[in-house]
């Protein structure tokens, strides 16, 4: 088969396909046709720098999630043909991942995707709408009563948890640093946009003075204690994103930093369960939800795909085609 194999650090232009061995299914494990993937800004760290570490396995192919077909099913309780998406776990860093058009994976990193969308918009999900989706459900426990603040909206999962969060019912407060991508945010359902910037607090309060109920924070920890200022009595902050650049925090004094009757949690990605991919599939299906993309390409342009990730123009999920 044909696959995108990593040794060492590399430049998105060198990437090309090799052939190499079809995986042989042992149990415990599904082979799955890729029809789909997206491109993840982890993949870009791993194809620059990360690869060179001890605990990569190499020659590795790369990708963290897919969509595709069950080809073999092994032992598990999958059925040949059925339409499923993988994703994390190890992934594409402790085993061979998805840029590739066959892969195999570990049955319980599997999950059904019962959904009538295209393969490449199908492949915009599972890891950005999973994030999105736990992050507002199981962690923020959002509803209609709510009042949502989205720090780094105009990223994948940005997009995504706006998309998400109307469908809930709640009232959306996107943030970008951007005022030209103001417009895009109102087009896919945020309520207001507040520009990123110098006395955003002040500015926020002004046309928010009761604050937000739920945040979902993106930026991370460079803007963190500000979120937790701008979060109303029993509201609830939800770190998820690093955007910022910024990974942890120093001399962070919770009793401080945190507001009395405020409440921070986070979330992360690596642990899916079915019922909740179920439960965000049928959200997405019944609210007639469309999944962001920008630009689609084939797995024989690759290289052009990481190229335009590494640049960050975009805005929506780059989908590469298998």
């Amino acid at each position: 088969m044909k696959a995108i194999v990593l040794t060492k650090p590399i430049e998105a232009v060198e990437m090309s396909l090799a052939e190499v061995a079809m995986p042989e299914v042992k149990p415990g494990w599904v082979l799955i046709k890729v029809r789909a993937f997206g491109i993840n800004h982890s993949e870009i760290l791993l194809r620059r720098f990360e690869i060179s570490q001890s605990y990569i396995r190499k020659p590795i192919i790369p990708g963290i999630e897919c969509v595709g077909e069950i080809v073999n099913p092994s032992d598990s309780r999958f059925r040949p043909g059925e339409r499923v998406m993988a994703m994390m776990g190890g992934m594409g860093r402790s085993f061979d991942g998805s840029y590739a058009e066959y892969v195999l994976v570990p049955s319980s990193h599997v999950f059904i995707a019962d959904s009538d969308l295209s393969w490449d918009e199908l492949a915009a999900i599972p890891e950005t709408y999973y994030t999105a989706y736990g992050s507002l459900t199981l962690s923020l426990q959002l509803s209609a009563a709510d009042t949502l603040l989205i720090r780094g909206a105009t990223s994948t999962v940005g997009l995504a948890a706006i998309q998400l969060a109307k469908a809930i019912g709640a009232k959306v407060i996107a943030t970008t640093r951007s005022e030209n991508r103001a417009e895009f945010l109102r087009r896919i359902g945020a309520d207001d946009i507040v520009t990123e910037g110098p006395d955003f607090r002040r500015r926020f309060l002004d046309r928010h003075p009761a604050g937000a109920t739920k945040v979902l924070e993106l930026i991370g920890a460079s803007t963190l204690p500000e979120s937790l200022r701008l979060t109303a009595f029993h509201g609830i902050v939800c770190h998820t994103g690093l955007l910022g650049g910024v990974f942890a925090l120093s001399n962070f004094d919770p009793i401080k930093e945190i507001p009395s009757g405020v409440y921070l949690t986070g979330f992360y990605s690596n642990f899916p369960k079915q019922a909740e991919i179920t439960a965000m599939m049928d959200l997405i299906r019944k609210s007639g939800l469309h999944p962001v993309t920008a630009e689609r390409f084939n797995l024989d342009h690759i290289a052009e795909a990481h190229t335009l990730a590494e640049q960050r123009r975009q805005i929506g999920k780059i989908v590469v085609t298998v």
